[in-house]
């Protein structure tokens, strides 16, 4: 059994960023042109008016200022609110591979490897672009690696199992070192005429360099301590969009049910107790405590769950150094949140320092990575 580190990460950020301002803006000129075409309908009760949103609710109910995306013009033009994104044709590397690459290589350089170090390339996000061949097999073929990849999702959790899975198979012996990336293009699978969630999601890529620690060079190294995750299954977070539906005469492609529907204040009553609890007995099953961890690299979901969850964890308010955010510039960027926060925020820990990456989303899915800094 090999000891396993985290020895680079890496972030892909998109060159467009959207404000909350900006977002209101366009939502709030669909929501006027809809109530205007349908205002006889709506006056004799047939048809609900819409109600506008505002920056201020955005930013109380979430924590969230704005969010980087891949295409700014589609979503917040009135008449499209759905991002331009051309498809490519089979002999491009598509756009998930391309988020992949540029981050990649920034964990790649920050582990001090290249690609003929890596065995492995394992691509874990909530939402892939096509069945097959998988996206990992393509971020294999663009950076010259030789061995296996595959792609893995389990919605927001996807980054913490795919490096649980990544681990284990460098402590078996089966690869030396392996690229679990992280691409989210979460803006596709937003319904932004929605009020309660047009706002939440936005764009980027992650990656992490697991290696053992036998041939690890990096001075940015973390011992894996322990992984720990945990799948229960809920409908409060939901996307029906798949290939079956073309299947279904009775179902639309466009209903409401095929992009992202939550029921928000379900998830944040269930899902903030149970991180807590899993967290806190994955420490205390390795021997430690919650007041030994220096950094809880947290999801990137809502900033009043991560508030409760780390309250949960120590007793008190936490410090902003103790559970840093990024999803006030980030938003959710679904699987990749957690590791944009570690990637950002883990230079200046001393030696020996414990922190916890975890995660939580659809499933419900939980992990938590126990790591300690070299």
């Amino acid at each position: 059994m090999h000891n396993v580190v985290i020895s680079g990460t890496g972030l892909y950020t998109p060159a467009n960023s959207i404000s909350n301002d900006e977002l209101v803006a366009s939502f709030n000129a669909y929501v006027q042109q809809f109530n205007a075409d349908h205002a006889e309908a709506i006056e004799l009760g047939e048809v609900e008016a819409l109600s506008e949103s505002n920056s201020a609710f955005i930013e109380k109910a979430s924590g969230i200022k704005s969010r980087f995306v891949i295409d700014k013009q589609g979503i917040l033009d009135p008449q499209r609110m759905v991002p331009f994104i051309p498809e490519r044709n089979n002999e491009q590397w598509g756009i998930l591979c391309e988020m992949s690459v540029a981050a990649a290589k920034e964990a790649l350089a920050r582990a001090g490897k290249s690609a003929a170090d890596i065995d492995g390339v394992i691509v874990a996000c909530s939402n892939l672009q096509r069945a097959y061949p998988a996206v990992a097999i393509e971020v294999q073929a663009a950076l010259g690696i030789q061995g296996f990849g595959f792609d893995m999702n389990v919605a927001c959790s996807s980054a913490t199992f795919g490096i649980q899975a990544a681990a284990n198979s460098i402590q078996l012996g089966q690869a030396r070192a392996i690229l679990m990336v992280n691409p989210e293009i979460c803006t596709g699978h937003l319904n932004f005429r929605d009020r309660d969630s047009h706002f939440i999601f936005g764009d980027a890529a992650t990656a992490v360099i697991l290696e053992r620690a036998d041939l690890a060079i990096s001075k940015h190294q973390f011992d894996v301590v322990g992984t720990k995750l945990l799948t229960q299954f809920s409908n409060n977070i939901r996307n029906n969009f798949g290939f079956l539906n073309r299947a279904a005469e009775e179902s639309a492609q466009t209903s409401r049910d095929k992009l992202f529907v939550q029921e928000g204040r379900k998830v944040f009553k269930e899902v903030c107790p149970m991180v807590a609890e899993l967290i806190a007995a994955h420490l205390q099953e390795n021997g430690l405590n919650v007041a030994d961890v220096k950094r809880f690299w947290l999801h990137q979901a809502n900033l009043n769950m991560n508030q409760l969850i780390a309250r949960k964890l120590l007793g008190r308010d936490p410090e902003a150094h103790e559970a840093p955010v990024i999803l006030d510039t980030y938003a959710n960027t679904s699987s990749a949140g957690s590791v944009i926060a570690l990637h950002k925020h883990q230079d200046d820990l001393p030696a020996g320092s414990l922190g916890v990456l975890s995660s939580f989303g659809a499933g419900y899915s939980i992990g938590s990575v126990i790591l300690r800094k070299h």
